[in-house]
Formats: C-alpha cells, structure tokens, sequence
C-alpha cells in the first residue's frame, strides 16, 4: 500500500510536472508569435513612414518612369528652375603645353575631384566634364528654391580652392591655374541619353546662357545672370558688370560675386557661411517642404478628417508665426515653431491613432531629407509633443505652439470650425448628440487657458464670448 501511494504521488508530480512544461512551451509560443505579429507590425509602420517622408520630399510619381526594352528608365522631364554652372580653367592651351600628359591629368584629376566632393556638399547635381571644363546644376533631380544659393555658395568654394592652389604654387615658384565660372537660373530639360553608355544631362537657353556666363567672365571671378543676382542678392556681395546680349533673348544684366556678406559670413571675411547665413536658408528650404506636406495632406488625408484637415495644418503655421512675431522670438526659434506646426498632424496619413507619435517619426524622417541639423530636429519633435491634449507647455516656445493649435476658440470662426470637428467626431466615433457636444465644448473650453501674453490679448475676450454663448444655448448657468 505504501509502495502504491509513493508510485502515485510520483506519477502525480511527474505528470504535473509534465503538464507545467507544457504549458510554459505554450505560453512562450504564444508570446513569441505575438512578438512577432508586433513586430511585423512596427516594421510595416515604420517602412510607411519612410515610403510618405520620401514620396513628401522627392514629391514621387510613379508616371516619372517609362519602360522600355532595354529596362527601366527616366522620362525627360522639365524644371522651372534650376541654376546651371559652368566651370573652365583660364589659359589651359597654354598649361598644356608646359606639362607632360601624366602630371597634366594628374591635377586636372585633383581639382575635378575636389570639385566633385564641393557639389555634393551642397547637394548639386555633377552634369559632366568635357576637357577642362566642369559643369554641374543644382534644383534638380529633386526640384528646391535654395539651388541658386547653395551653386554660388558652391562657387565660391571652388574658387577659394584654386586660390590657396595659386598661393601654393607661387610659393613654389610654379604655374598655376585660374578658374572661370558662369552661372544662370532657368528652366531646364533632363534626361537620359545613350544606348550602350547612358548618361544623364540637361538642355535649354539656360545651359547656353551659363555658358555664355562662364566665357564672359575673367579668371578668378563668378560672373552671374541678372536672374540669379535677384534671387541671391540678400546673401551675398555683388559688384554690377553691365549687360550681354542673348541671342533671341535681348540683354542681360551680368554681376561678379564678390563673397558672402559680412554678416552672415564666419569672421566677416564673406568665404563661409555663418549660422545666420544657414537659419535664413533653411527659411527657404521650410518653404519647399511647407508646399511639399501641404500637397500631401490636401490629397492623401481620409475624407472623413473635416477637422484635422490641411486647412487646420495651415492655420497653426499662421498662428505660430502671428503669436511667435508678437511674443518677439527670433529667426531660429520661428523656424522650428512654423516647422513643428507643419508637421504636428501629419501623423493622420499613417494612422489616426495616436497620430502624434507617428507625426514626430515623419518629422525626423522629413526634415533629414531637407538638411536639418539632428539638434533641431530633436528641437521640433519636443515641440510636437505638447500638441497631445494633456499635454502641458514647459517653455516659452511649447506655449506658443499650444496656444496656436486651439487658437480657433477665441476667433470668430469658432462655430464653422467647431462644427467641422462635431463631424470628425461623428465618422470616426459613432453618435454623438448635438446637446452632448454642446456640454463637452463647454467644459473644453471652461478649462482651457492661453499661455502667452499674446494669445491671451489676442483671443481670450472671444472666447470667453464663445464660452458665454454656448452656455445660453445650451441652458446652464456659468
């Protein structure tokens, strides 16, 4: 009997024991497909992300590609603006007599080399080389209102190059080689030419007047249109010239770059930007990609977003940069307001849950694209973060951006605006009465306070009318 009930107790626990394994096996497998359903998940999430980032900077459209026999290829494509340099070494029959072949290409090598590494700092497209002469044209494959700042930026560094080269060379009692550069701003055409060796170029009177630049001008100098003068002049120092004529086209102003302006250039010499110099031009990169995310929101929000619509996107750009300019921020501190404001919905596109998170993942994404330093980028993801409605603003600059985004309930568009969120609500959150709408505006906006000096002179008495006129509708006594 004895040995009976020791044989079953040790059944009993070897079974129970066998019975626990197989439960913990089952749970570990249930977790482990659920991490992976996770996971997939995350990973097709944060692809989205990338795939609207890309399709919001490079504006992508599937009809830009055409199929042939020999494979995928670019359709030629017209821009409206691009800024076209010619480059060409003064007097290089001359050099070429003096030098043997091997030392000749060495240094042409050298300069086209460095050249090439200048172009890609800036992010301008090298076209070609055709002996001594080096051609590039900034604003294309993907179209920008910065290319002709960042080609005579790009210019100037050229020309900087060669003449520490001549310092060099002087010292080393050598012959030493001179630059020539013309530039001109206009529409191109581009494509993909060849059979056997495909290459890319560009054609049009731009790329004739560049050149027509480029071999008008003197050694040593960057000699501009008249065109690109007028879209570079609040940057640079320009010295007038006269004018040239074009064929067909009449006359053109002519202007030799003489530098950068003193005050946005590093010590004032007018060689290298300053910070201010890259603030102001990051003002205009913002207004590519503005128009960028704006295109996106307008066509790829879901109809049933009758609130947090482009127009709402649009109206908190205004607002930050009415309510900044009055609480006096500088030029820094409105460009990631004007740039958190952009993007503080754009998260919609991915998913309307949570669609903060998802904004601040487009934001990063995005603004690497357009050449934001990491710090500002960490800078407009914080400010994205006060947008979440408990959110409460912890500096100066989150309180502007909180007041803009609820500016609408101190303006006197509130019931239009309002009512385009009670219809928001109604498509994604089932039946809500109007009286029970009613009663929840009222207490929002009983609770809700502006921040800034601002908003509150600006706003507050409206609301405070809004708040009044709800209640008398509705019935309740304040």
């Amino acid at each position: 009997m004895v040995l009976f009930l020791m044989t079953y107790t040790w059944f009993a626990v070897g079974l129970g024991a066998l019975l626990l394994i197989f439960l913990v096996f089952r749970i570990r497998r249930y977790i482990q497909a659920r991490v992976e359903i996770l996971t997939a998940e995350r990973v097709a999430l944060a692809m989205k992300v990338k795939e609207k980032a890309h399709r919001i900077q490079g504006q992508y459209d599937s009809d830009s590609i055409v199929y042939t026999h020999q494979g995928p290829k670019k359709k030629s494509r017209k821009y409206q603006k691009v800024t076209v340099l010619f480059a060409d070494i003064q007097g290089f029959t001359r050099i070429v007599e003096q030098l043997n072949p091997e030392m000749l290409i060495d240094e042409l090598d050298q300069f086209f080399l460095h050249f090439d590494a200048i172009v890609e700092k800036y992010g301008i497209e090298k076209i070609k080389t055709i002996g001594d002469a080096y051609m590039c044209a900034g604003g294309l494959p993907v179209k920008n209102s910065t290319n002709p700042i960042e080609v005579v930026l790009a210019a100037i560094e050229m020309q900087n190059y060669m003449n520490e080269m001549r310092r060099v060379k002087m010292l080393e009692h050598k012959e030493y080689w001179e630059l020539r550069i013309g530039v001109h701003t206009g529409p191109v055409i581009s494509g993909m030419v060849g059979r056997k060796k495909i290459s890319f170029d560009i054609w049009g009177d731009t790329v004739n007047i560049a050149s027509r630049m480029e071999s008008s001008g003197i050694a040593g100098e960057i000699n501009i249109s008249g065109t690109t003068w007028q879209l570079v002049n609040e940057f640079f120092v320009g010295e007038y010239r006269g004018k040239m004529p074009v064929k067909y086209k009449g006359e053109t102003d002519m202007y030799f770059v003489k530098g950068i302006l003193p005050e946005l250039s590093l010590d004032g010499e007018g060689k290298q930007p300053n910070e201010l110099f890259r603030i102001r031009l990051q003002h205009i990169r913002f207004a590519d990609m503005e128009q960028a995310v704006l295109n996106r929101l307008e066509n790829e929000l879901p109809s049933e977003l009758t609130y947090h619509n482009m127009k709402h996107t649009v109206d908190v750009v205004t607002q930050v940069e009415i309510i900044g300019r009055g609480e006096g921020i500088g030029e820094e501190e409105m460009l990631l307001l004007k740039t958190a404001a952009l993007f503080h919905d754009t998260g919609f596109l991915i998913e309307k849950d949570h669609h903060e998170d998802y904004s601040i993942d487009l934001a990063r994404e995005v603004m690497q694209l357009y050449d934001f330093p990491d710090e500002q980028i960490e800078e407009v993801c914080q400010l994205i973060n006060v947008t979440r409605p408990e959110a409460e603003p912890r500096n100066h600059l989150e309180a502007i951006l909180k007041d803009a985004d609820l500016d609408y309930l101190g303006r006197s568009d509130f019931l239009p605006v309002s009512n385009n969120l009670y219809n928001e609500v109604q498509q994604l959150n089932g039946s809500l009465s109007q009286g029970d709408w009613n009663k929840k505006q009222i207490n929002f906006i009983a609770g809700h306070k502006y921040y800034t000096n601002t908003a509150k002179k600006l706003r507050q008495v409206k609301k405070e009318k809004q708040l009044k006129g709800l209640r008398d509708l509705d019935g309740e006594k304040p």
